[in-house]
This record gives C-alpha cells, sequence and structure tokens, in this order.
C-alpha cells in the first residue's frame, strides 16, 4: 500500500474520470502523484488555496498498468498520440510529466512544427517530474480515500 496525493479546489472523496475540453499527457484519468509538494503545487495553482486529497493505493493484478520509467520514443508517441485524442486501453498509466517547458516541446511536435529529432534536443536537458494516472473504473477500485486537507501558497 502506497499513499498518494491529488491536489484540487475541492476535496474528492470519490475520483472519476472526467472528460474535459483538452486531451492531456495520458488522455483523460484521474491524475495523482507519490509527492505531496507536488499536489499543493496543483491545488494552488489558479488560486492561493486548494485541497490537497490522500489517497492509499494498492495496487492489485486486475488493472492493465503501463509505465515508463522515463521520457523515451515510446512515451514521446504514446503522448503525442493521447494529445491527439486518440483513447488507449490503459487502466492506470506512470511516466514522466510533460511540465510547462516539456509540455510546449510536445505540443509543438504534435503540430508538425519541430521534428522528432529537435523535440529530444530542446528535451534533453529537461528532467520533468513523475505522474500517474487512473483511467477506468477498475483503476479507481485500488484507491481508499484517508483525507483532505485546505493548503495555502
Amino acid at each position: 500500500m502506497t499513499t498518494i496525493y491529488h491536489g484540487s479546489k475541492q476535496i474528492v472523496e470519490y475520483p472519476e474520470i472526467r472528460i474535459t475540453g483538452f486531451n492531456k499527457d495520458f488522455y483523460y484519468g484521474f491524475y495523482y502523484t507519490l509527492l505531496k509538494t507536488k499536489a499543493m503545487r496543483w491545488a494552488v495553482r489558479l488560486t492561493r488555496s486548494g485541497i490537497i486529497n490522500e489517497y492509499n493505493y494498492t495496487p492489485n493484478d486486475e488493472p492493465h498498468v503501463l509505465k515508463f520509467e522515463t521520457m523515451t520514443e515510446e512515451w514521446l508517441d504514446f503522448i503525442a498520440q493521447c494529445r491527439l485524442a486518440k483513447p488507449h486501453d490503459f487502466d492506470i498509466v506512470e511516466g514522466p510529466m510533460a511540465n510547462d517547458t516539456i509540455f510546449n516541446y510536445v505540443q509543438s511536435f504534435v503540430d508538425g512544427e519541430i521534428s522528432r529529432a529537435a523535440f529530444w534536443e530542446l528535451a534533453k536537458f529537461k528532467h520533468p517530474t513523475y505522474q500517474m494516472s487512473f483511467h477506468t473504473a477498475c483503476a479507481l477500485t485500488t484507491l481508499k480515500f484517508i483525507r483532505g486537507y485546505e493548503v495555502h501558497a
């Protein structure tokens, strides 16, 4: 069992997978992190206060998991497909997060503005943080809500 965190504007006792107006790195899903400090940044990113939600995550053999240890060609292709609104069949996806700078490089690659080689040249000195996401009801069954509490920037 592992404690994981989700930064939000509200307490999320029962996580949901919501379809939003744009596609994220790993497609639509419930995103979380192992780092409380990162969850705090997510929680306060639009205003100066937010909520950190804590969960116990208990992995089991049921969910179909895709894990990227580092930024690889497969990682870039997977993110590009997700950004182009192409769904996938994974319950849980883990891997490097395309932070603000890398996000722009990925988007430029997806939009055809830069080549694959240019992406890797730009990204080689960037060290992204790690993110995880749940994409199905099966994945959400591995979570147990612990608590939610307010944080301030």
